[in-house]
């Protein structure tokens, strides 16, 4: 293995949001930082409906269906990536590339109308090169929000991740004209080392 390699491997070993992932059965350790947000802001509740973007492997899907509880009836839950994706109990599982023109319609029609929650831990495939990184990743962030602008109910929420940089500060402006208010977290699951932060918006304002 090459030293990136051992590093990742030893990381996870030592990683206990790893180690209690898989003893509850969530497919990442990616829903704790949902867990950690909800439990602060109250995102999610029974009977809403939540759209879960690029949310491949599914964790952050498990978090969502366990609080919305769609199989009650009322509330709905619909995940989409463009990998296919294993499915999860009670969650509407669409193959779909969230920067399509008929996304949107496509998901509206999913949840049998405009969303409560928007949720996005979206983020593009690293290259290396930090810039290039970040502007990539941000460009999903302006997807999320963007349908968000078009998707959610007036009221209604947005949690996604951003990485840190140039363009966030334009993504930031245009978020807190849409949302009466916004904070950017950084929840204890997040690893220290990495530039991730997420965006949490409340309050949307109604389409632009």
């Amino acid at each position: 293995r090459t030293a990136s390699s051992n590093r990742w491997l030893d990381r996870q070993l030592n990683d206990p949001y790893v180690t209690e992932a898989r003893k509850q059965g969530l497919r990442s350790r990616a829903a704790f930082k949902l867990i950690q947000l909800d439990d602060r802001f109250r995102l999610l509740r029974p009977g809403l409906k939540v759209v879960d973007l690029g949310a491949a492997p599914g964790s952050w899907t498990q978090i969502a269906v366990e609080r919305v509880r769609p199989a009650d009836g009322s509330g709905v839950v619909v995940a989409i990536d463009i990998q296919e994706m294993e499915p999860v109990g009670d969650a509407i599982m669409l193959r779909l590339d969230i920067c399509d023109p008929d996304a949107p319609a496509r998901l509206i029609e999913a949840l049998g109308g405009p969303a409560d929650v928007v949720m996005s831990d979206m983020a593009a495939a690293v290259t290396g090169h930090k810039s290039t990184d970040h502007l990539r990743t941000m460009a999903l962030c302006e997807e999320a929000h963007a349908f968000a602008c078009h998707g959610l109910s007036p009221g209604g929420t947005l949690v996604m991740k951003a990485f840190a940089g140039g363009a966030h500060g334009e993504l930031m402006t245009a978020i807190n004209r849409n949302f009466d208010k916004v904070r950017t977290v950084k929840p204890d699951a997040s690893r220290p080392e990495s530039p991730e932060t997420y965006i949490v918006a409340t309050g949307f304002r109604g389409a632009p």
